[in-house]
C-alpha cells in the first residue's frame, strides 16, 4: 500500500509559530524532503527531532522527485518542507505534488505560516480579492511582459523580492503602475525587526535609494481603480437597430442582436426601435 505526502509549513521567522500538528507530522514521517537540508536540520534540532532528510530543490527536482515518489509508492510517508512558509507556494514542491497526484498518492496540506497571507493581512490594502505574482523574472524582457500583463489588474497584487533587487523592482513597478500607486512593504515578517512601510511607489523608491534595504520583502501593491463601464442608452439601442436594419436585417433580428450586443433587456430595445424608420 502506498504511503502519503504531507506538506508541512515551517516558520517564516519566529520558531514559536510551528504548530503541534506540524511537529507531530515531522516526528511520525518516515523521511523528510527538504529544500535546504541545512536549514531544515536547524529546525529539527530546535524541535528535538532526528529524522532522515532528502534534499529536494529546483535544480535536482527532476531526479529526486522520482526517488521520493518511489519511496512513497513503496509505503513510506514523506513530509515535505521548504526553507520557510508553506511548501509548493512559489516553490519546487508544486512539481512533487503534481507527480504524486498523477500516481494516485494522497497529498494533504497542514495549515500554517505563509508570508503571502501574513503580509496581505497587515498591509492595510484591500484583502477581498488579490493575486500572488511571486518573484519577478531577472530577465528584462520577461519582467516587462509580466508587469505589462498587470496594468489593468484591479485586485491587490503581492510580490516577493530580495533586498539587493528591491529598488530596481520598485522602479519597474512605478513605471508600470505610476509613482502614486499605494504599496505596503513588509520586511522580516514575524521576526524581531518586523517592519511594514505603507506608502506610495515613488516615496518607497526615495526611501530605499537613500537607505540600503535589508531582509526579505513581501510587496503588497494596490490594484488599479476599476474602470466604470459606460451604460448604453435607449438612444444607443435605437441607433444600432437602425444600422442593422440598413444592413439588411429584419426589425426582429436587429432587436435581438442589439439586445445581446448592448446587454440590454429585449423590451427596452423593442421600445427604442418602435419609431425607427429606414430611409429608402
Amino acid at each position: 500500500m502506498a504511503g502519503m505526502l504531507y506538506l508541512v509549513p515551517t516558520p517564516i521567522g519566529n520558531l514559536g509559530d510551528i504548530s503541534e500538528r506540524c511537529r507531530r507530522t515531522l516526528e511520525e514521517a518516515d523521511f523528510i524532503a527538504a529544500e535546504d537540508t541545512r536549514v531544515s536540520l536547524k529546525l529539527l534540532n530546535y524541535l528535538g527531532i532526528k529524522k532522515s532528510l532528502v534534499s529536494y530543490y529546483e535544480h535536482n527536482k527532476a531526479f529526486k522527485g522520482n526517488v521520493i515518489l518511489d519511496r512513497i509508492l513503496a509505503g513510506e510517508t514523506c513530509a515535505l518542507v521548504s526553507d520557510a512558509g508553506s511548501p509548493a507556494i512559489s516553490d519546487p514542491g508544486e512539481d512533487l505534488v503534481r507527480l504524486c497526484a498523477e500516481h494516485g498518492i494522497t497529498v494533504t496540506a497542514i495549515p500554517g505560516p505563509c508570508a503571502v497571507i501574513t503580509a496581505l493581512s497587515i498591509s492595510g490594502l484591500p484583502t477581498g480579492r488579490f493575486c500572488f505574482e511571486g518573484f519577478l523574472s531577472t530577465a528584462k524582457k520577461s519582467r516587462k511582459e509580466h508587469l505589462s500583463s498587470l496594468v489593468g489588474e484591479t485586485r491587490t497584487m503581492i510580490f516577493y523580492e530580495a533586498p539587493h533587487k528591491l529598488v530596481s523592482t520598485l522602479e519597474d513597478l512605478a513605471e508600470t503602475f505610476g509613482a502614486d500607486r499605494k504599496i505596503s512593504l513588509c520586511r522580516e515578517l514575524t521576526k524581531l525587526h518586523e517592519e511594514v512601510v505603507r506608502t506610495t511607489l515613488g516615496e518607497a523608491i526615495a526611501k530605499y535609494t537613500e537607505n540600503c534595504p535589508k531582509g526579505e520583502f513581501v510587496l503588497v501593491v494596490d490594484g488599479a481603480a476599476p474602470v466604470e463601464k459606460e451604460v448604453p442608452t435607449a438612444e444607443d439601442a435605437g441607433e444600432m437597430v437602425k444600422r442593422l436594419m440598413r444592413e439588411g436585417l429584419s426589425r426582429k433580428d436587429a432587436i435581438k442582436q442589439t439586445a445581446k450586443a448592448l446587454d440590454l433587456p429585449k423590451n427596452v430595445v423593442y421600445d427604442a426601435a418602435l419609431n425607427v424608420e429606414i430611409d429608402v
